[in-house]
């Protein structure tokens, strides 16, 4: 005798009811338009009153520091990888890790 797997079962489909709004408490006065979030969206409209200027500049601005913080982040990885490179080859007991720059001394 073979024992049954989950996937032997006939599937069950389970019904969903919707949601029913929560009745209102007893005395109390309901505004015709409770279920909406806000009375006007008039207010939160953009008037005519953008400086287009003012928003460009700190636009750029803001690109500016954006590229200023990628580069120094490259930058930085960069230079630890650099000291980790020479760390290891320091550490292998080798001695030309770092090569120095030796100016030619004149005769």
């Amino acid at each position: 005798m073979k024992p049954e797997s989950r996937n032997d079962q006939p599937a069950r489909v389970l019904r969903f009811r919707a949601r029913r709004a929560a009745p209102a408490p007893r005395g109390s006065i309901a505004a015709p338009h409770d279920d909406l979030p806000v009375d006007d969206l008039g207010k939160y409209a953009g008037g005519g009153d953008d400086d287009y200027r003012h928003r460009m500049r700190m636009n750029v601005l803001a690109a500016v520091v954006l590229a200023l913080l990628i580069g120094g982040g490259v930058w930085l990885v960069d230079t630890m990888a650099q000291w980790r490179k020479n760390q290891d080859c320091l550490l292998a007991g080798r001695r030309t890790c770092v090569p120095v720059h030796v100016l030619p001394q004149p005769r």
